[in-house]
């Protein structure tokens, strides 16, 4: 069973910076592209960023110059660094990851717990 446990949320003023980790555990092949989504209560769960296991990045609009997602694949972990951050960006804070169980394997998605992220004005 696959494991994704994240870290480093917080309460932060407006303008400061956090960096959230989320580390993958259990028996696995291999990684593919993993991911940082948020959510607020009521509302969708949305896409922040994405880094693909050759390092091709993707981000949001609303965080772009701003947050930078980045991983160690030898750690199987992913890291976002969340600068100049905003009350809007106050939610919970979700890994994703696809992963191969074994080379035979369908890529499956998996989630982490999730992390508070909340940013004050």
């Amino acid at each position: 069973q696959v494991q994704l446990v994240e870290s480093g949320g917080g309460l932060v003023q407006a303008g400061g910076s956090l960096r959230l980790s989320c580390a993958a555990s259990g028996r696995f092949f291999s990684i593919n592209t993993m991911a940082w989504y948020r959510q607020v209560l009521g509302k969708q769960r949305e896409l922040v960023a994405t880094i693909t296991s050759l390092g091709g990045t993707y981000y949001a609009d609303s965080v772009k110059g701003r947050f930078t997602i980045s991983r160690d694949n030898a750690k199987n972990t992913v890291y976002l660094q969340m600068n100049n951050l905003k009350p809007g960006d106050t939610a919970v804070y979700y890994c994703n990851a696809g992963v191969l169980i074994t080379s035979f394997s369908r890529l499956s998605s998996v989630w982490g717990q999730g992390t508070q992220v909340t940013v004050s004005s």
